[in-house]
């Protein structure tokens, strides 16, 4: 019994390769290598691959129904547990090729999430696995209710006791896990507040912060921990490393850094677990755009006219003097007792 909890899973792996689909997002041997790594890393062994050319992705069963045919074959004799697939699926194909296969199907972004969910350590991390996995669960809910029956709030073939507010389980896992998304936002939205400070603090202090960035498991910790004598962990797997790890490094008697390991790139990263950098939505706010001189005049042009639209109609009609003109228009430049010169008038 304990033998089979250690078990690894059996797994044949499956890309599509189609003319319609961007280059990136092609399976290749490449990227098929790579997808046989991340499933050792997870935990399982590749039995087996395959990789089907076609025009377009076929709606129903993705690789087409004769691959399925083909892969179905493949699974039974080898005995598979698992069929991973190199591309991301749409919740109706992965359906499918549930049933037609008869074994559990992941694609490309759902292995990945699982690995990231065993690599996360700190808090930050794991809540962003988290609502990643939720934001990757959530219109895949579909099919998993199939066995109850809906409720009808009239009548209608429903067994007796069913019959209610005409609301299935698939309707509330769904408002569900969309109140626990907010929430997550939520906590997120803190933790990344504190770390925000905590930056600030760096830059009032001058602290020079280098990153070490590339692919992962291309030695980033092992480098690190080469530069500032650290003992980090550094395996040879697929994301080994998913917190930012940050150690002082003293370049000489006066001078100290701070360098930082980062999550490695991988191709086909899941598109719930991308997020746009912070500090470039920070630096569009705290930095608004210059206007130009044109944009200035047309500005203060505008404030003029609505300042002559909101008088009453007797006093729109007389003509405001040059100085009142002026101290409407700009309302932070000096006393129209100042006269401006000939040739800068109106």
């Amino acid at each position: 019994m304990e033998n089979n909890d250690f078990k690894k899973e059996r797994a044949v792996l499956a890309g599509l390769s189609a003319n319609s689909m961007d280059i990136d997002e092609r399976s290749t041997d490449i990227s098929m290598q790579e997808l046989a790594a991340l499933v050792e890393t997870a935990g399982g062994e590749t039995v087996g691959m395959l990789i089907q050319n076609r025009p377009t992705p076929d709606p129903r069963s993705f690789i087409g129904d004769g691959k399925v045919a083909e892969l179905k074959s493949f699974i039974e004799y080898n005995d598979c547990d698992l069929a991973v697939f190199d591309n991301e699926l749409s919740p109706s194909q992965m359906r499918v090729l549930s049933e037609e296969l008869g074994v559990k199907v992941l694609d490309r972004s759902g292995l990945i999430l699982d690995i990231f969910a065993q690599r996360a350590r700190t808090r930050e991390g794991q809540l962003q696995v988290e609502l990643a996995q939720y934001k990757y669960l959530l219109p895949r809910l579909t099919g998993m209710w199939t066995h109850l029956v809906r409720q009808t709030a009239s009548g209608g073939s429903s067994p007796i006791g069913t019959r209610g507010p005409g609301e299935t389980q698939l309707e509330t896992d769904r408002r569900h896990i969309r109140r626990k998304i907010q929430k997550l936002e939520e906590e997120l939205a803190s933790v990344r507040k504190v770390r925000s400070t905590q930056r600030r603090q760096r830059e009032k202090n001058d602290v020079p912060v280098v990153a070490l960035v590339g692919y992962t498991n291309a030695g980033k910790s092992t480098l690190l921990n080469c530069l500032t004598d650290s003992d980090i962990p550094a395996n040879n797997r697929l994301f080994d490393t998913l917190d930012t790890t940050t150690r002082k490094l003293r370049i000489d008697e006066f001078t100290e850094a701070l360098v930082s390991d980062t999550v490695g790139f991988i191709r086909k990263l899941p598109h719930c677990a991308r997020r746009p950098p912070a500090a470039r939505r920070l630096s569009a706010r705290a930095a608004p755009a210059k206007r130009s001189w044109k944009q200035t005049a047309a500005i203060s042009a505008e404030r003029y006219r609505s300042s002559r639209r909101s008088l009453p109609p007797c006093a729109r009609c007389a003509r405001p003097s040059a100085a009142s003109a002026r101290k409407t228009m700009f309302p932070s430049s000096p006393s129209s007792a100042t006269p401006m010169p000939e040739n800068r008038r109106f």
